[in-house]
């Protein structure tokens, strides 16, 4: 028998996204970001509040890095979503992590995480009650040793970082239990 728990966003898991971009003065903010999704097969949208000082950077630079946070640097991945930068300008610096200005977009690529998606600022939506930014995806980069032998990224070498909505927990993607448009396949035959 289900309990009734209210108004609970019991979505699970989401992702651990490390949204970056550059301010005015070249300066690399990072923020945590778990309300982001792919939307088409080349944009991402990042449901962020608009005050944050990441969003404030990327309006302005049209250019902004999406990184998939993993568990060799949660702590890092924790501060960035715990600390502003509208009150910690060196933020970034704190963590001693590095960055590279991306070769596709405006922005800075950190070096410390294992997969980042380049970004062109598409579009921002904003309805009545949410707020959303919308980036094409112009290249996407991965380290070596989290790819398999396909070349493409391998969720069991990645660990990437998930968050849970219900006890504030990180958690690690990994064990493969199926393969996807093939699971149900049995029961198109009935």
């Amino acid at each position: 028998m289900k309990k009734n728990l209210g108004v609970v966003p019991a979505v699970y898991p989401m992702p651990v996204l490390m949204v970056a971009a550059y301010d005015e003065t070249g300066t690399v903010n990072v923020m945590n970001a778990a309300w982001g999704m792919i939307c088409e097969g080349d944009k991402i949208a990042l449901f962020i509040d608009e005050d944050h000082k990441t969003t404030q950077n990327l309006l302005k630079s049209r250019a902004f890095t999406v990184s998939l946070a993993d568990r060799a640097h949660m702590d890092a991945a924790d501060f960035f979503g715990i600390a502003t930068g509208n009150k910690m300008p060196d933020k970034f610096a704190r963590t001693g992590y590095h960055a590279e200005k991306s070769a596709f977009v405006n922005a800075p690529v950190i070096q410390e995480f294992p997969v980042v998606m380049e970004c062109e600022l598409a579009e921002v939506v904003r309805p009545e009650s949410f707020y959303c930014i919308v980036g094409r995806i112009v290249n996407t980069a991965a380290e070596e040793r989290v790819l398999s032998e396909n070349g493409k990224v391998d969720p069991a070498k990645l660990d990437a970082l998930i968050f849970d909505q219900f006890q504030h927990g990180y958690y690690v993607t990994g064990e493969q239990v199926g393969k996807a448009w093939n699971a149900g396949a049995a029961l198109m035959k009935k």
